[in-house]
């Protein structure tokens, strides 16, 4: 039975039903923690390439200034994609690769950081041995839940 490309679980509704409520900037921090957090399947492989990287760090200067060029947001989540079409048999680096492309994109469209998260998680599953994939995934996905409510109540505070 051929995997999914993407992970689907049980948790998918309720992120994005929390997500609609989230305020953009907290799902850009999200979408960025996510993404960094499976960035190492990507940098283990190719520590030379930094667009990935770079990309989640672009987004983290627009979530502390504000300031937003959509030619750099563009062409920050376009070349973290591009890192990922480079990959070679590493289902992982390649996720990891997309995750950071979509946190970036979220500074544009705030729906990109449910893409980021859902990538990161297809990282952690691709990075697991296969009788671990599900749990991995599971518990990536609680944690992902987990952290975006825990910053919504960190904004309400």
């Amino acid at each position: 039975m051929k995997r999914r490309k993407i992970v689907k679980t049980g948790m998918d509704s309720a992120i994005e039903e929390i997500s609609l409520n989230t305020p953009h900037k907290t799902l850009a921090t999200w979408a960025a923690d996510c993404a960094e957090r499976v960035l190492p399947h990507f940098e283990e492989k190719y520590p030379g390439d930094t667009r990935p990287r770079d990309a989640i760090s672009a987004l983290r200067a627009w979530i502390r200034t504000g300031e937003f060029h959509m030619s750099e947001v563009r062409r920050a989540s376009l070349a973290a994609h591009a890192a990922a079409r480079t990959v070679e048999e590493d289902d992982a680096a390649r996720s990891a690769a997309r995750a950071a492309g979509q946190a970036m994109a979220t500074a544009h469209v705030p729906r990109h950081a449910l893409a980021a998260a859902l990538y990161a998680a297809t990282a952690v599953r691709d990075a697991s041995s296969s009788s671990d994939a599900e749990s991995a995934t599971l518990r990536e996905r609680e944690w992902q839940l987990h952290h975006l409510k825990g910053l919504m109540a960190w904004e309400e505070s």
